[in-house]
């Protein structure tokens, strides 16, 4: 059963994600980012960072795309209501194709508690 995280900006409840994907290793996970209102789009984070002076890794107008530094307002929780902190975290996409939001340098013993599934599918990786 896949575990929904909530994802607050300024305590507001943005959306959502799954997060799908991951680097063990690495204390990483990201996944697809599912905004509540349709609003949300590439202007809008664009404008978000220029607001807050928060750096933009990447961005291009033309296409719509844009990646994000680490947003400090942004908070992830799980289903019990407990932060997943990391040591950065980021929005990325385009709007023609979503976006995506991702946790970099989540502190074990905490990632492979909360993210033990990501942990079995990587060890399992190396057995043979």
């Amino acid at each position: 059963m896949d575990k929904e995280y909530s994802i607050y900006l300024d305590s507001n409840r943005i959306g959502t994600t799954l997060f799908e994907k991951a680097d063990a290793p690495m204390g990483v996970v990201f996944g697809e980012l599912k905004f509540e209102k349709e609003e949300w789009n590439y202007d809008i984070i664009k404008s978000y960072c220029k607001n807050n002076n928060i750096e933009l890794a990447d961005d291009y107008p033309e296409d719509k795309s844009i990646s994000t530094r680490t947003i400090d307002s942004l908070v992830i929780r799980n289903e019990q209501g407990f932060e997943i902190k990391g040591v950065g975290n980021q929005i990325s996409g385009m709007d023609s194709e979503g976006f995506e939001i991702s946790i970099e340098g989540i502190a074990y013993p905490f990632y492979e508690e909360e993210f033990p599934h990501h942990v079995k599918a990587y060890n399992e990786r190396f057995k043979g």
